[in-house]
C-alpha cells in the first residue's frame, strides 16, 4: 500500500508559506517607505496656508519684472541667464541651490559671478536632471523665486 500523504499541503505548511510570502511583501514595503522618507529633500514652506495668503500678490510682482530666466551647463560652468527685453539683468542673488529633485545629498551652492551677460559658477555635475532653486532680488526689492531645471547630458 502506498503512502499518499507525502507532499500534501497541510494546514501547518500552508500557514508557514503564507507567513513567508507576507513577510517578504511587508519587508519590501517597509524598505521602500524608509528609502522614500530618508531621501525626501524637505518642505517647501513651513505653513502652506500662510504662504498661500500672499501668493497671488508675490506672483503678480514677480511676473511684472518680465524676467526670462534660464540655466545651462557650459564647459563645467553653470551659466544662469537673466534677461529682460533681450538684455541682461544684474540682480542680487540671495541664494542658489543646485541639486537633484529627489535628494539633498548632492546639493551644491554655486558661487556666481556676473560676467556682463550671465552669472557663471564652476560646478561638478554628473549627468541627469538637476534643479537650480534660485532666490534673487530686483533693484526695486522685488523678490524673484523660481526652480529652474538644468538637464546635464552625459
Amino acid at each position: 500500500m502506498m503512502n499518499t500523504t507525502k507532499g500534501t499541503i497541510t494546514g501547518r505548511k500552508f500557514f508557514f508559506m503564507m507567513l513567508g510570502a507576507f513577510s517578504i511583501i511587508i519587508s519590501v514595503n517597509l524598505t521602500l517607505a524608509y528609502q522614500a522618507i530618508a531621501t525626501f529633500p524637505g518642505l517647501e514652506v513651513k505653513n502652506s496656508y500662510v504662504a498661500s495668503q500672499s501668493f497671488d500678490r508675490r506672483q503678480k510682482a514677480q511676473l511684472a519684472l518680465n524676467w526670462d530666466v534660464a540655466a545651462r551647463i557650459d564647459r563645467g560652468n553653470l551659466r544662469l541667464s537673466i534677461r529682460r527685453d533681450g538684455g541682461p539683468v544684474q540682480a542680487k542673488i540671495h541664494s542658489a541651490i543646485l541639486g537633484r529633485a529627489t535628494s539633498v545629498a548632492d546639493d551644491q551652492f554655486p558661487a556666481f559671478t556676473f560676467d556682463g551677460a550671465d552669472y557663471v559658477a564652476p560646478v561638478d555635475l554628473s549627468s541627469g536632471n538637476w534643479n537650480l532653486r534660485l532666490i534673487a532680488f530686483a533693484d526695486d526689492g522685488t523678490k524673484f523665486q523660481q526652480r529652474i531645471i538644468v538637464d546635464v547630458q552625459p
